[in-house]
């Protein structure tokens, strides 16, 4: 995606549905660094290259800040997305490492 197609990337809708239940609903004009300080800052130590993403975060509504904590288990369906670019869906397995 180029900067072209996105007119202002400081006011994209951001959402995130577990099982279809929506736990996080925001926006980037919440971000405590704006997209373009974020990009410039790593462009110091590092080459982004076209398909590079950037984890930052993320809006109000983690599991563990519920009343009761509420955590991701195997079986649950992450689905979230930012408006203009685009859904990811994920399921959750267990660690096979991790005793039961």
């Amino acid at each position: 995606m180029t900067k072209d197609e996105i007119e202002d990337p400081q006011n994209l809708k951001m959402w995130l549905n577990v099982n279809g239940v929506s736990r996080q609903d925001g926006s980037t004009k919440t971000m405590v660094y704006g997209v373009a300080h974020v990009v410039a800052y790593l462009s110091n130590f590092m080459s982004l290259q076209p398909g590079d993403v950037i984890s930052t975060g993320t809006p109000p509504g983690v599991g563990m800040g519920l009343k009761p904590p509420t955590y991701l288990k195997p079986g649950d369906v992450v689905e979230l997305g930012i408006e203009g670019l685009g859904v990811q869906k994920q399921g959750v397995i267990a660690d096979p490492e991790q005793p039961k």
